[in-house]
């Protein structure tokens, strides 16, 4: 900090520079003068300046976006760590400790919709427009596997977009060292683009949890479609109970959920093929639906490519409000204010915790997860080879297959697939610095 006095208009005497006041205190050099005031001809004012402060800039002043050319994946985590939280930690146990107050103080929780069981109605047109391009998504990319083709590695996570499998040594399967690292390609399927992510229906959420031996008592359905039926979409073979009263709480324990409510019956049906359930599933999907004529590849492309971002967006805003659980450990996901209870954990530590699950708020990505695989310009080029894996970009199963197809790339998916990269040959890549 540094004092500044800036130059007064006047008849400065001769006794000024005998009586200067030093402000060095604190590592800070500065000097002043003492000015009487009746012989200064105009009133001065001291100044602070602070060297150690950021300028400020004017409010009608926007920031540049500078684009990037090219952006990493992110981290592979490992296995043997749980996942990190996606809230800090510290601002979770700051929450929780002052609801454990409010609880010894013997106040009720305050609690919003949907956090007290009610409905959002805002969210109910978000949650049926999620719902009716969930089943777009399904029948475009059903259609697109007949024309683009994509190999799947029989031992490990491992989806390849091209006429052939690459030669990248990257396999992490069981077998993989005996193959040194090479893939066992195969034919893909449309859970090898779009990985399903299946959750527990529960009719009603805040209810009984789901205990490892009445597991079988639950059906599992996708977990984006379990997420629009809490926020509202009504369909009659997933009932869900559509609360009146809200729910009360003090702390963690529930005080009044409105009792417990069976279950309804639900309707008939006859098969699964013919039910309007299968075109909210993957299953069989590619049989359901013919290939296209190549008349209209472009136009189911970019439909299909619009589709999974309009989901994405959806889920996006309905995980902000609605609850949704996934464990730190595997990739197990819970629609709802608390995990289930069931024994399936079985990987870092599981004999630690007994096979449960170690809950934690989820991400997009864990609802609906991405699937990153290597961008080919040239679906019949040469295979990618692993000298060059650093010229190499990727983009999700789904974009490259809609790429290939005919759509337009998003803006956002460009600079990960470094489509203004030119790949050397492999003589050419040891020269590169």
């Amino acid at each position: 900090m540094l004092l500044v006095s800036p130059p007064c208009r006047g008849v400065y005497p001769q006794s000024i520079a005998s009586n200067p006041i030093d402000f060095s205190a604190r590592g800070t050099y500065a000097l002043a003068f003492q000015i009487p005031r009746p012989i200064l001809k105009k009133e001065c004012s001291m100044r602070f300046v602070c060297f150690n402060q950021k300028p400020k800039q004017h409010p009608n002043f926007k920031k540049r976006h500078v684009s990037t050319q090219n952006v990493d994946l992110p981290p592979v985590l490992p296995k043997n760590k749980k996942k990190p939280y996606p809230i800090p930690f510290k601002q979770i146990q700051e929450a929780a400790k002052k609801d454990k107050k409010l609880a010894q103080m013997g106040i009720e929780k305050h609690l919003d919709p949907p956090k007290n069981g009610l409905l959002v109605p805002t969210l109910v047109p978000v949650a049926y427009e999620v719902i009716d391009n969930w089943k777009l998504l399904i029948k475009g990319l059903a259609q697109l596997l007949h024309v683009v083709p994509v190999f799947a590695c029989s031992e490990c996570a491992a989806v390849h977009v091209a006429s052939a499998g690459h030669n990248i040594r990257d396999c992490s399967g069981p077998t993989s060292s005996q193959r040194r690292g090479s893939h066992l390609w195969v034919k893909g399927t449309i859970n090898d683009v779009l990985v399903p992510v299946e959750s527990y229906h529960m009719y009603d959420p805040f209810g009984r949890r789901i205990k490892h031996e009445s597991r079988f008592d639950y059906e599992r359905i996708p977990a984006v479609v379990e997420l629009c039926v809490q926020a509202g979409v009504e369909i009659p073979e997933y009932p869900s109970r559509r609360r009146t009263q809200p729910v009360r709480m003090i702390g963690k324990r529930v005080i009044d959920r409105g009792g417990y409510v069976k279950e309804p019956d639900k309707p008939c049906s006859s098969t699964l093929s013919s039910s309007p359930l299968a075109d909210l599933d993957t299953l069989g999907a590619c049989e359901r639906y013919p290939p296209p004529t190549p008349e209209k590849v472009p136009k189911i492309a970019q439909e299909t490519m619009n589709a999974y971002e309009k989901v994405r967006w959806g889920v996006t805003k309905l995980m902000r409000e609605y609850t949704v659980k996934a464990c730190g450990y595997c990739s197990e996901v819970h629609v709802g204010p608390w995990g289930h209870s069931v024994k399936l954990c079985g990987e870092f530590k599981h004999q630690w915790r007994d096979g449960k699950h170690g809950w934690q708020d989820a991400l997009v990505e864990e609802v609906l997860p991405p699937n990153y695989v290597w961008h080919v310009r040239d679906l019949k080029g040469t295979p990618l080879t692993g000298n060059l894996k650093r010229f190499y970009g990727k983009a999700p199963a789904l974009v490259e297959v809609c790429m290939h197809s005919g759509a337009r790339v998003p803006q956002c998916y460009k600079a990960m697939m470094r489509l203004d990269i030119i790949v050397p040959d492999s003589q050419e890549a040891d020269m590169v610095a």
